[in-house]
């Protein structure tokens, strides 16, 4: 039961990222790229999203 719960939650997640991606002003080979990232691996394309995303790399500007 905890493997599905931590699934579903690694679901949600990836599908919050790449909505983001797609909706966010970057270029379209930047939004495909990113959302290649999350498909491939879910888990730490989710976490460098996080950490490198549109909103990380705006903040440090």
């Amino acid at each position: 039961m905890e493997y599905g719960l931590l699934g579903l939650i690694i679901l949600i997640a990836d599908i919050y990222a790449i909505y983001q991606v797609l909706t966010s002003g970057t270029s379209g080979l930047s939004k495909i790229l990113w959302t290649i990232g999350i498909l491939v691996f879910p888990v730490v394309g989710f976490i460098v999203w996080l950490v490198a995303g549109p909103r990380g790399s705006s903040a440090r500007v």
